[in-house]
This record gives structure tokens, C-alpha cells and sequence, in this order.
């Protein structure tokens, strides 16, 4: 009996009815306080990850994992591309003509990065297909002159699907009149939506057309590449360039979206860290309830002890109140932060079209939605440091519980 004596009283400290129900209400409240910061933590953590993967998804996505140029023009890039397909970490690649213009219509105007594509070759290393609201990449014929412009690129210069859009290309053509900045006219045949700035300054047309607007001849500027594993992007790039020989050189996705990634993932580890103050905050008001409730039984702990009860038994009926009202509080925070973080996309996308109100506005943000990702590996990390931090907040009023000597105790009784 002795042997169960910490697990049962301990037990029995918790769900007894306390005539002082000041002790009751301070087990409650650290309760409580810890459910929230385990659940704020796991929400909080869950949409970090959220926008971690759709950095890696959508943005990384529509970019090159890496680009491979040649000084002057590659001229001969079919063959370039049948070499570098050879490379392990290599999944596609697909060549581009890039050419920073501005569009105008209807007298509007916006700056946009225009990439000549050949469809083909495009949706094996990009996401586009997967994005169009309208219109298909394969409308991209040779000399159509047509244009797949992004959603909000689109929206800002009032234009759809058939519409018309000159595109003014920081290129000077003399003529006999003078010297006059270069235009086409386009023919919008299709609108993406990524969810992403992208959508704000990015469009595609056909690489034969944007060869002639740019007067390359049958050069492109260079191969894009899909990579296998992106975070490879840096070695890969340098060990396909060393292989290439001079002339070449590679930029890899570190070199436009990096300081994006890297700042999510150290707002990750901050947030974090501070979220887990609360938690240990909440794991530690455990203390000052077990220290009142040692005070509270004193004569219960006397007695226990002159009936045989060794130190470390009533160490351990305090280490088990503690870890009881602990656990409650990790269960039923880790419960209402799992439903949270599987629903908080969906509850902000009803606030949104209930007000009215846009809380992540694609043209600051780089998604225009609340991503939400539960990892089990940062549920774990959550709930063994809570767990850790009750346990250590139960030591110090057990000890002290167990200090105590039935004689001084029962003098008074």
C-alpha cells in the first residue's frame, strides 16, 4: 500500500474538494495557463511552418532552383542542357530569355519581369500549369506575341484574357525620327494566381518572341533548373559550373529568396523561444500552488509520516499533484492547439470575407493567405519541454514537504 501511497494521495490532493479555495483557484489558473501557452506555441509554430512551405512550394516554386548563364548569350543550349540533365541533383531544365519592361494599358502602367519560355520545356520546372486561372501556357506560340501575365499585374493594369498591353523595353531604337524606347504590343491569352508577389511582377510569353524583342538571334540567356533537393541549390550550382569550365556561372535561389527564407526561419526560433517563456511561466506558478498546498497539509503529511511514509513517498504525492495538474494543462492545450493550427486558415479566410478585411495584402506579403502546417516533430519538442518544465517546478515544494518533522507538526495538533 505504501508503495502506491505517492501516486494515490497525490491524485487525491488534486480532485479533492480544498477548504481553502484560494489554493483551488491558483491550481486552476496555472492549469490553465499552461493549455494556453501549449496551444499558442503549437498555433503559433504551426503557421511559421505554414509559411516556410509555401516559400518552398509556391514562391521556390515559379523561380529557378538555379540558373546557369553564359557570358554573351548561350548559343548552343540544347546541347548544354543534355549535359547538365546528366548531373544527379538535376531534374529538368528549360531555357529563358528575361527582359525587365513595362507594361501599359489603358492608361495605366506597370514594371514587370517578362521571361521568355518555351511551354514544353517550362512546366517541368515550374508550378505555373499547376495556377492558371485562364488560358493555357501552349497558347504561347511562336510569333503570336502573346502574354501570360500574373493575377495582380493583371488586376492593376484592368485587363483580361484577349485584351491588348504594350510592353516598353529599357532599350533605346534609333529610327530616322530619333531615338525612341522600344515597344510591342501583346495579347493577354492567359492570367496565373500563385498566391505570391509573383502574381504582381511576373509574366511569360513565348522565348522566340522575346528573342526578337531583344534582339538575340537564336541565343537565350540561359538554363533554368530543377533540382531534386533545393537547399543542395549552392554545391549543385557550384559543382555543375566547375564542371561547365570558364564562361560560365550559375545563381541559385539563395541569391533572391534567400534572406526571405532565412528571416522566416529565424522568426521561427524566436517566436518560439519567447512563446516558451509563457509556457515555463505557466509551468512554474505550479510552484506557489504546491508550496500552499504543503503548507495546507502539514498534519496530513505528520501523520502519514508516523505511520511509516518514508521522505521520499511524500516527495513524490507532491511531485505527482504537480505532474497531474501539469499534464491536464499539456492535454488539453496540445488538443485545442492541434484544432487551431488545422482550422486557423479557414477561420481567418471567414473573417476576411466576413469584414471585409485583407489581413495579408499580396502586394507586401508574399502569399495572400494565413498558411498553417502541423509538424509532429515541433509537437513533440512542445510537449516533452512542458512536460520537463512541470517536472522540475514540482521538485522544491516536494522537498520541502519531505523536510518536514511530524513531531514540531503534531506539538500543536
Amino acid at each position: 500500500m505504501l508503495d502506491r501511497l505517492p501516486f494515490l494521495v497525490g491524485l487525491r490532493y488534486v480532485r479533492a474538494k480544498r477548504r481553502n479555495h484560494f489554493i483551488s483557484f491558483i491550481s486552476l489558473t496555472s492549469m490553465l495557463g499552461l493549455a494556453l501557452g501549449v496551444a499558442v506555441l503549437i498555433l503559433v509554430l504551426s503557421v511559421m511552418n505554414g509559411f516556410d512551405h509555401e516559400l518552398r512550394t509556391r514562391v521556390l516554386g515559379m523561380v529557378p532552383h538555379t540558373r546557369i548563364e553564359q557570358q554573351g548569350g548561350m548559343q548552343d543550349w540544347k546541347a548544354l542542357a543534355e549535359k547538365v540533365d546528366q548531373h544527379k541533383d538535376v531534374v529538368a531544365s528549360a531555357p529563358y530569355v528575361q527582359q525587365q519592361g513595362m507594361f501599359s494599358a489603358s492608361g495605366r502602367t506597370q514594371g514587370a519581369m517578362v521571361t521568355g519560355v518555351q511551354p514544353e520545356y517550362e512546366r517541368h520546372v515550374s508550378i505555373i500549369d499547376q495556377h492558371m486561372q485562364a488560358g493555357t501556357l501552349d497558347e504561347l506560340s511562336p510569333g503570336s506575341w502573346h502574354v501570360v501575365l500574373g493575377s495582380l499585374l493583371a488586376r492593376n493594369l484592368g485587363v483580361g484574357v484577349g485584351d491588348r498591353v504594350t510592353l516598353l523595353v529599357p532599350e533605346a531604337s534609333i529610327t530616322p525620327g530619333g531615338v525612341f524606347p522600344r515597344l510591342k504590343r501583346f495579347t493577354v491569352s492567359g492570367i496565373f494566381k500563385v498566391g505570391a508577389d509573383l502574381d504582381a511582377n511576373l509574366a511569360y510569353a513565348n522565348i522566340e518572341d522575346m528573342q526578337t524583342l531583344a534582339r538575340l538571334g537564336d541565343k537565350v540567356d540561359g538554363l533554368r533548373l530543377e533540382l531534386d533537393d533545393l537547399f543542395k541549390a549552392g554545391p549543385v550550382t557550384r559543382d555543375i559550373v566547375s564542371n561547365l569550365g570558364s564562361g560560365y556561372r550559375g545563381m541559385d535561389w539563395t541569391y533572391t529568396h534567400g534572406n526571405l527564407f532565412q528571416a522566416i526561419q529565424m522568426e521561427k526560433h524566436m517566436i518560439g523561444l519567447l512563446l516558451m517563456v509563457i509556457v515555463a511561466v505557466a509551468a512554474f506558478n505550479i510552484v506557489s500552488t504546491l508550496v500552499m498546498v504543503v503548507t495546507d497539509k502539514h498534519a496530513d503529511i505528520a501523520i502519514l509520516r508516523t505511520i511509516g511514509a518514508k521522505p521520499t513517498s511524500i516527495m513524490g504525492i507532491f511531485v505527482v499533484q504537480g505532474l497531474a495538474i501539469g499534464i491536464i494543462g499539456i492535454v488539453i492545450g496540445v488538443v485545442a492547439g492541434v484544432i487551431l493550427a488545422l482550422t486557423v486558415s479557414d477561420i481567418i479566410a471567414w473573417v476576411q470575407a466576413v469584414t471585409g478585411i485583407q489581413f495579408l495584402d499580396p502586394n507586401v506579403y508574399f502569399i495572400s493567405y494565413l498558411p498553417s502546417r502541423l509538424e509532429m516533430s515541433d509537437l513533440g519538442v512542445i510537449v516533452s519541454s512542458a512536460f520537463g518544465l512541470t517536472f522540475l517546478s514540482t521538485l522544491y515544494p516536494a522537498w520541502r514537504a519531505a523536510r518536514i518533522q511530524p513531531a514540531e507538526v503534531l506539538r500543536y495538533e
